[in-house]
């Protein structure tokens, strides 16, 4: 039996401190806020060419493009720029954003202080999802007590550097976690994305050069400043450093967050009794979904349970993505079809309908899995389901091939291609029977 463990790094001031680790006085008593003093100490390009580039940070929302990287592609010049914190966390069984705002306000306004000092920001907004409503009241009174201790607001720790950060909820809108159609949502549009490009680190909000990263990147800024990048590049596997929080879910004994070592197992972090705890009732793993919602899925054979997190590895080896952090077990008794059609119902309600392959062919993948999944289904219906896959994502979820703008309609698609990849037999038997 496994005992891997947690390595708790940006969740260790909330496991320790359950009682006040969203308050000023429980973050300041713990080392908060001296990751700032230490970054404004700096030459501001060097926390991103230096610090964050060593350390390797990939964005913690699903792509996991090099944080480093990103920040790079802003065009030097004297106009405004800005930071925005994609705070809407709507995928699937994904929740440890939601946490961090919750349970350790202060780290994540630390990390986009630090952020918005080495990228020229003096203006940052957080779009925070509208149904986290303690999350906002608590991140809320912790801006107000950051500035009022002199953590935000005109000159910083008297450094000269001036931050203004602007809290944003949103309306319960998935599309919105994208990271363009986020920045028509701020601006007061319709949230739909944009055509790329421009890119948002040259034409974002307002038109002007945006940054735009995930909570738990930020979150993580102080601690790589604090731990230097080079050191904290020492933790994780190959190009995928760092740590993850992996909200697991499902048909597992301990569902939860955990902060894991990148390089861990899928089996450690499902069987150890430290992590998931093992599946209910001692049953078997059938399959999970590694990344999130949209993400492949695996099955329960040696070679994808002994697989290791390396974003990378699972990518190139499976065609599967870490994505969100969200794994979602389950165990010998599913459905497969039952999870691919509820899966399929979330996407279709959830597309703008901006781009026609989206906004028709995901309802007609949640029809066609709904018959297959509701003992209606017809022998040529999988076939189907392929054929109008493919009309939205090209090579079915092949990795940069869609029809779409955004990524929406090829994630309704992934469900589709692990049916026929692991379960085709079973789900044409299930038609058959019913034929």
């Amino acid at each position: 039996m496994s005992n891997a463990t947690e390595t708790r790094i940006i969740t260790k001031r909330l496991r320790d401190r359950t009682e006040d680790s969203w308050t000023l006085a429980g973050f300041t008593a713990s080392g908060g806020y001296d990751a700032l003093r230490k970054a404004l100490a700096m030459e501001p390009a060097a926390i991103g060419a230096e610090q964050v580039a060593a350390a390797g940070l990939r964005g913690r929302g699903g792509a996991g493009f090099p944080t480093g990287t990103k920040w790079s592609f802003l065009p030097e010049g004297n106009y405004p720029r800005y930071l925005v914190v994609n705070g809407d966390e709507g995928e699937p069984s994904t929740f440890k954003d939601r946490m961090l705002v919750e349970r350790d306000p202060h780290q994540l306004l630390e990390g986009i202080a630090i952020a918005s000092y080495a990228i020229g920001c003096n203006k940052a907004f957080i779009y925070l999802r509208g149904e986290f409503a303690l999350g906002y009241e608590r991140l809320e009174a912790a801006r107000r007590d950051a500035m009022a201790a002199g953590f935000l607001g005109d000159n910083i720790l008297g450094s000269g550097f001036d931050l203004d950060v602007v809290i944003h909820r949103g309306a319960g809108a998935y599309i919105c976690g994208e990271e363009t159609a986020l920045l028509s949502s701020l601006e007061g549009d319709r949230g739909q994305p944009r055509i790329r490009p421009p890119f948002p680190a040259v034409a974002g909000l307002y038109a002007k050069p945006t940054v735009v990263n995930n909570v738990e990147t930020l979150a993580t800024l102080p601690h790589i400043v604090a731990m230097g990048g080079e050191e904290y590049a020492k933790l994780g596997v190959n190009r995928s450093t760092g740590t993850r929080i992996f909200s697991v879910s499902g048909h597992v004994n301990r569902p939860g967050n955990y902060e894991v070592e990148l390089g861990m197992t899928f089996r450690d972090l499902i069987f150890s009794p430290e992590l998931a705890g093992g599946i209910r009732d001692g049953r078997s793993v059938k399959f999970f979904i590694p990344g999130g919602a949209s993400s492949q899925w695996l099955t329960g054979s040696d070679e994808h349970l002994d697989a290791p997190l390396d974003m990378d590895y699972v990518q190139q080896t499976f065609g599967v993505m870490l994505g969100s952090g969200a794994v979602m077990v389950y165990d010998d008794t599913t459905n497969p079809a039952l999870v691919a059609w509820r899966l399929a119902k979330f996407f279709a309600h959830e597309s703008c309908g901006k781009c026609t392959p989206c906004r028709e062919g995901t309802g007609w993948i949640e029809k066609i899995l709904y018959r297959i999944s509701h003992g209606e289904g017809r022998p040529q219906d999988l076939d189907l389901l392929l054929d109008v896959g493919d009309n939205i994502s090209p090579g079915l979820n092949a990795p940069f091939s869609q029809t779409t703008i955004c990524p929406l309609g090829p994630s309704s698609v992934s469900a589709v291609v692990s049916l026929q990849n692991y379960f085709r037999d079973e789900v044409i038997a299930m038609c058959r029977a019913t034929a």
